[in-house]
């Protein structure tokens, strides 16, 4: 079937979608990617950062159509003043008049089968006239709004009541979305009751990520282990505290008892706390790589000691992909799916941290296990086109959402 016999979809996307390296590109770049074997997608989005032709092009194999619009330092101006004026920072940070031109002339030009946003910050995108009577997804990922909340209760005054505002408000943009979304979707069954607790849980639905199967392959049995490492995003705040809360108060025993062992810090623009890390005993400061898989294989642990946490975190799927023994806080393991039958280990405590990492590094035998478990436990319950079929009936691109579009909400 050509494109012209498709159904047309149009994704509006909080940010550029490639490279996938970090966690929202990760999941909007495969369900973009997923859903152009089913539809002519049209993709508009905003970006944060200057976009290599690379990125275009690698865009242009999914899409009919591509807008990528430059967004620049002025947001966090416009996203003080929505906030002065009371509205959400949200709101402001995605606000583009280029990006609404560009969608009222793409509304006019096209007839969609379903439009899909990418976060709150951009579904008011589909509330344009030229738009707002094609059915409408929105992928929330996570509720924005608690981890504003969680923001708040982890910070001091002022800024504990800045956040505090900014969760309430954001908490209000979210409930509105019910009452004209045909659904929102979230990336695990934590989120979404949590958004069905305060929003219409008929309308929401758990869509969770998966992780590259292909990629994320165990290493071959050559490769030595040795110590410990953490991968994330190191200028986000929630990896920023969980390393140094892990550094200061948990690995500094474990070294002790086993002063070879190093713990290796994985991520890209690692800000001047994490950098400072360096000087603790056995830590290692690695910043952005080329390439993760070396340093995940390298590994005897993969430790996730966040505190503040929302959603499914990718780096916990990538680490047991790659067969590796994984640690972790339960807020970083409340997004697996069946989290009864996940084989990473909880620590709660500096202690049970101390306790549990140490063991595992004793004993390579359970490490082992844990990842032939691990390995398993991601091919049945995190793989990408099982995770994604049940978008695909919500944006109608089985034909069932385009036949009662006529009804839908206005």
């Amino acid at each position: 079937m050509g494109d012209s016999d498709r159904p047309k979809l149009l994704y509006v996307v909080h940010r550029t979608p490639y490279p996938p390296d970090k966690g929202d590109r990760i999941r909007t770049f495969h369900i973009l990617r997923h859903l152009s074997r089913r539809a002519a997608v049209h993709l508009a989005c905003l970006a944060d950062e200057p976009v290599s032709v690379e990125t275009k092009v690698a865009l242009e194999r999914y899409c009919e159509r591509v807008a990528i619009v430059p967004i620049g330092r002025s947001r966090w101006l416009r996203a003080a003043m929505t906030l002065a004026c009371g509205r959400t920072l949200t709101e402001g940070a995605f606000e583009s008049h280029e990006l609404a031109a560009t969608l009222r002339t793409w509304g006019r030009q096209m007839r969609y089968t379903a439009c899909l946003a990418s976060s709150s910050g951009v579904a008011p995108y589909l509330r344009l006239p030229e738009l707002r009577d094609v059915p409408a997804v929105i992928d929330l990922i996570d509720v924005d709004s608690q981890k504003w909340f969680d923001y708040s209760a982890a910070s001091r005054f002022p800024r504990s009541w800045l956040y505090r505002i900014e969760g309430e408000r954001l908490r209000q943009t979210e409930q509105s979305l019910a009452r004209w979304a045909r659904a929102v979707t979230l990336v695990s069954d934590a989120e979404a009751d949590l958004f069905g607790s305060f929003g219409a849980p008929d309308v929401c639905h758990s869509i969770a990520n998966g992780v590259s199967l292909d990629y994320f392959r165990p290493a071959s049995e050559s490769v030595a282990e040795s110590g410990c490492i953490f991968v994330g995003a190191l200028d986000y705040r929630p990896n920023v505290d969980a390393a140094c809360w892990f550094c200061r108060e948990a690995w500094p025993e474990i070294h002790r008892r086993r002063p070879g062992a190093r713990l290796r810090l994985v991520g890209r623009r690692p800000v001047a706390a994490v950098c400072a890390l360096a000087a603790v005993p056995g830590v290692e400061v690695v910043g952005q790589v080329p390439d993760v898989r070396p340093y995940f294989a390298a590994a005897a642990v993969a430790v996730n000691p966040l505190r503040i946490a929302r959603g499914l975190q990718n780096k916990v799927l990538e680490a047991l992909a790659m067969g590796k023994a994984v640690v972790a806080s339960p807020q970083a393991l409340a997004g697996l799916r069946h989290r009864d039958e996940a084989p990473p280990l909880c620590a709660r405590t500096a202690e049970e941290w101390m306790e549990t990492v140490g063991r595992l590094l004793d004993d390579p035998a359970e490490r082992r296990r844990l990842g032939a478990e691990g390995r398993r436990y991601v091919e049945t319950n995190h793989n990408w086109d099982e995770c994604l079929r049940p978008l695909e009936a919500l944006l109608g691109l089985n034909g069932e959402l385009a036949a009662s579009a006529s009804g839908g909400p206005a």
